[in-house]
């Protein structure tokens, strides 16, 4: 199989979120635009962490979703992220040694450029694992 770039994968349509706006806030975003996660971002675009789904179940197992809560009590600092030059491989491969189900990708001069997800790279492989003639549109 051919390792393409990152680039060509990332869904580049990055919902994002200062570090001040609510939980709920962020929560109704997530449910509404069926995301699974939202990249917390400074003035100049520069992350500052990542809220996930899987955050929530913390957020909620703690029972202390109040009102007035920022997402940056409880979102992820210490983010991975990866670039848009970065091969499909490696970041299939750093997202399984982690656990992650969500890279932000980055560029050094514009901040948050894209999102690459499990389902990114699922799609992408289940596009590479048909037969040659179905990929192509044509009938076997």
């Amino acid at each position: 199989m051919e390792d393409i770039f990152v680039a060509r994968l990332m869904s580049s349509d990055v919902y994002t979120v200062g570090p001040d706006t609510l939980v709920e806030d962020a929560a109704t975003a997530m449910l509404e635009r069926d995301i699974g996660s939202v990249v917390v971002v400074n003035e100049s675009n520069r992350i500052c962490g990542i809220l996930t789904g899987t955050d929530f179940v913390k957020i909620v197992s703690e029972r202390k979703p109040k009102d007035q809560t920022p997402v940056s009590r409880y979102m992820t600092e210490d983010v991975v992220t990866g670039s848009a030059q970065d091969t499909v491989h490696e970041m299939a491969e750093l997202m399984t040694d982690h656990g992650f189900q969500h890279v932000p990708i980055v560029d050094e001069t514009e901040g948050v450029i894209g999102m690459l997800s499990t389902t990114d790279l699922t799609a992408y492989l289940s596009r590479q694992d048909q037969p040659a003639g179905l990929a192509a549109g044509g009938e076997e």
